[in-house]
């Protein structure tokens, strides 16, 4: 018997941590094109990028967000990040980062989120279950230097998160969470490198 402090776990996926979305982005367009040394484009002020919940649509990513329904995205539309993995980065460089400006979707904290690549896993912040499925790794690129801090392309490397769809339609939200994997996906211990 379960009482609804106790949710049920999803099929195939018994395994439950408790993590923390710590912040969510959608931007509906591209900021890091061309060059890094010319900047990023701005933000769209009609649309703010940093979001209390957003929308996941099963095989199309994230409503508004500029990888939503992409050909070329096709089992990426959605990057999950750890938050100890860019901590971890910022203290290898000695600065704090501004994780957003990493431009990643879902940023997680509690959980191995790099052992997420080629397994399937659910988040709910609340609003019911979203699963998904992890692709591959995010590789980190040039840009990162540019606006994250001078060494992060380098740094971020296997700390940069994992590509995925989503497998199902629901709603992720800005707060506690639980993760559903397959296997146990404790926190790791980050290397400074």
């Amino acid at each position: 018997m379960t009482s609804a402090d106790d949710p049920v776990a999803p099929d195939g996926l018994p395994c439950r941590t408790d993590v923390v979305v710590g912040l969510l982005l959608a931007s509906p367009r591209h900021r890091y094109e061309g060059r890094p040394a010319d900047g990023a484009l701005p933000a769209d002020q009609s649309s703010p990028e940093l979001r209390d919940h957003v929308e996941l649509r099963a095989g199309l990513g994230i409503v508004g967000d500029r990888y939503f329904a992409a050909r070329a995205h096709v089992h990426a539309s959605v990057t999950v990040v750890g938050l100890e993995g860019l901590e971890a980065v910022g203290r290898a460089l000695g600065t704090d980062l501004d994780v957003a400006a990493t431009r990643r979707n879902v940023f997680l904290r509690g959980a191995d989120v790099e052992a997420l690549r080629g397994q399937p896993f659910a988040l709910d912040s609340g609003q019911g279950v979203v699963r998904f499925r992890g692709y591959r790794p995010a590789n980190p690129c040039a840009w990162m230097d540019h606006e994250v801090a001078p060494g992060a392309f380098r740094a971020m490397r296997g700390r940069a998160g994992v590509r995925c769809d989503p497998e199902s339609d629901g709603v992720l939200s800005v707060g506690p969470a639980t993760l559903w994997t397959a296997a146990p996906v404790p926190l790791r211990a980050t290397p400074t490198r």
